[in-house]
């Protein structure tokens, strides 16, 4: 009697997975290729970095390259230019789209704007906290730190910032424009720390791969894009009609 009840309803639960899947596949693909990888990656990183403090040949062999072209006029670059990578830098940054965000009342877009760089900036504190890695010293600091290096502030504050704007204008005709920039200004503050001599190459790494996760995260669950009407005819769709409009 069980099997018979099985067999009977499997058929439904299979129907059942087929439009769930239907419906929500492009989420489940984000979740699997922009939370999932990064991570798993970020957590391969980590498990280095906390067993073995030297971390990997390559942080120190680039590091000495970039050394090598260092000249008066880079250092003074390097060292105006990072600060925009900073706490404050990326506060400012992030206040003024704060602002265009109030003005134009897209409260959505203006929660998730706050909620992932400041749920960024802890992460990052906590993540430094835990694996406690120090910072290289291959030459004399421009910029004496403080503090831990794993992951790299810079690199996770510009890539969170950066990927919080990506995903808040995509599809519209400003998005190509904020990644190519944005592109941009996440390699450049990347290059001040590794110039700097303040970040290996894997802080930097580890950095941009939580931003990535961390961005995308709080975005499935926020929602930037939707507004109440999309909301409202979610709730009351059923499952044939979000398989139907996907």
């Amino acid at each position: 009697m069980v099997d018979f009840n099985l067999r009977n309803q499997s058929p439904s639960f299979l129907k059942f997975i087929k439009r769930v899947l239907q419906a929500h596949w492009v989420t489940l693909l984000l979740f699997l290729v922009g939370i999932g990888l990064p991570l798993l990656a970020f957590q391969s990183l980590a498990v280095v970095v906390l067993q073995e403090q030297g971390g990997f040949a390559w942080d120190n062999a680039i590091l000495l390259a970039i050394h090598t072209i260092a000249m008066p006029l880079l250092d003074q670059i390097a060292k105006t230019v990072t600060k925009t990578g900073g706490f404050h830098g990326i506060t400012l940054l992030t206040t003024f789209v704060g602002l265009i965000l109030l003005v134009r009342k897209r409260w959505r877009s203006l929660l998730y704007l706050v909620l992932t760089l400041s749920g960024s900036g802890m992460l990052n504190r906590v993540a430094k906290t835990a694996l406690h890695r120090v910072r290289p010293h291959l030459w004399e600091q421009l910029e004496p730190k403080l503090g831990f290096a794993f992951p790299s502030g810079h690199a996770m504050g510009s890539m969170t910032l950066v990927m919080a704007l990506i995903i808040l204008t995509w599809g519209t005709r400003w998005s190509w424009s904020v990644i190519l920039g944005g592109s941009a200004f996440v390699m450049t503050i990347a290059w001040t720390r590794l110039y700097l001599g303040v970040h290996f190459p894997s802080d930097i790494l580890a950095g941009w791969l939580a931003a990535i996760a961390w961005s995308i995260g709080v975005n499935l669950i926020i929602r930037p894009h939707m507004s109440r009407t999309n909301a409202v005819d979610e709730v009351e769709a059923t499952p044939e009609e979000l398989s139907h409009s996907n």
